[in-house]
């Protein structure tokens, strides 16, 4: 029972390092969305998906380094290829769900930013805990 709560409590407190480090990827990502738009460069749609591959970066180098550390992931270009598929993913639900938001229910922008945000966030988390980041026995053999 104690390895369970234990398991509970690390996973836990996993998701919320990811979602602490994936502030500043965030942060980024919404600072390119507000300047593009606020300054008529873009419109709020594409403007949010080049936004979500600057939040991309910042969170790559942050959640290899940082969050998924412990599971003794290094940088590797497998590690990168996966992460950049899972985030060149998110960027199109991103897309897809900012037209739906915004164009078709006409929301504003930055209120439909942060409801994608929040689910890509636990989408991304599952994925980049369960793939990206993942060590499987092969790969540390290396």
């Amino acid at each position: 029972m104690r390895d369970g709560a234990a398991l509970k409590r690390f996973l836990l407190s996993r998701f919320l390092l990811y979602a602490v480090v994936g502030a500043a990827g965030t942060a980024a990502h919404y600072a390119f969305l507000l300047t593009a738009v606020s300054m008529g460069a873009m419109a709020p749609v594409p403007a949010s998906v080049l936004g979500a591959v600057v939040g991309a970066v910042v969170n790559f180098v942050l959640n290899a380094a940082v969050t998924f550390r412990s599971q003794g992931s290094h940088f590797d270009w497998g590690t990168a290829a996966r992460f950049f598929a899972t985030a060149g993913l998110a960027a199109l639900a991103n897309g897809a769900l900012m037209a739906v938001l915004v164009d078709g229910l006409r929301l504003d922008y930055r209120l439909a930013q942060l409801m994608v945000t929040a689910i890509l966030m636990c989408a991304t988390y599952v994925i980049n805990s369960m793939w990206t980041f993942r060590v499987s026995k092969a790969r540390q053999s290396h």
